[in-house]
């Protein structure tokens, strides 16, 4: 028996209740949407035109602020662009990085092309190959909710999950695009000054 695709905002809704002090960077497009969907906050931190660029964001806070945790939502599509930043991060080997690959198999932001991961590249098994401590994937909403429970204590290194979704376009919640505005609101949380 088939398990039936996840609908992608109850699943970045369950990952994300009761997250606490966790702070997250998106991906383009719907990762975006999805995490904005769910609660726009000051420590959520919306990438706009960087794509390829939201795991090795990530990485970068994650080095920055080692007493806090971090998670990388991002898409599919994204991580195919990305690959490499699995091997940097393997080998930084941050304890408080989490990367969600939220994968509906396709490019939704440019026409729902297939994407590699619908022609069998597993982006969890790539990310275990590179060193990184946990990587799975999730198909289940207890799945989702048992990580978004692990996500609040330190692991032995990074964790990449691919998040299975069905291929559906729910409508856009769209957070600011100022991106002086999103670093800056970030930065307050963090306890900086306006950069």
């Amino acid at each position: 028996m088939v398990t039936p695709l996840l609908e992608r905002r109850a699943a970045v809704a369950a990952l994300l209740k009761d997250r606490g002090d966790l702070l997250v960077v998106t991906g383009l497009g719907s990762p975006t949407y999805d995490v904005h969907a769910a609660g726009d906050r000051d420590d959520n931190y919306y990438l706009w035109g960087a794509m390829g660029g939201a795991a090795l964001v990530g990485l970068g806070l994650a080095l920055a602020q080692p007493q806090r945790q971090v998670l990388v939502i991002t898409g599919d599509g994204e991580q195919l662009m990305a690959l490499g930043a699995l091997a940097t991060i393997a080998v930084k080997r941050p304890r408080n990085l989490a990367l969600a690959v939220i994968d509906n198999q396709h490019y939704g932001e440019t026409g729902m092309q297939a994407s590699h991961t619908g022609s069998g590249i597993d982006l969890a098994a790539i990310a275990s190959a590179c060193g990184f401590a946990a990587s799975g994937v999730l198909r289940t909403l207890p799945e989702v909710e048992a990580l978004a429970q692990a996500l609040r204590s330190t692991a032995e290194g990074p964790r990449l999950h691919v998040i299975k979704v069905a291929a559906d376009s729910p409508p856009r919640s769209m957070p600011a695009r100022d991106a002086v505005f999103i670093k800056n609101r970030f930065r307050a949380h963090l306890g900086f000054a306006a950069g």
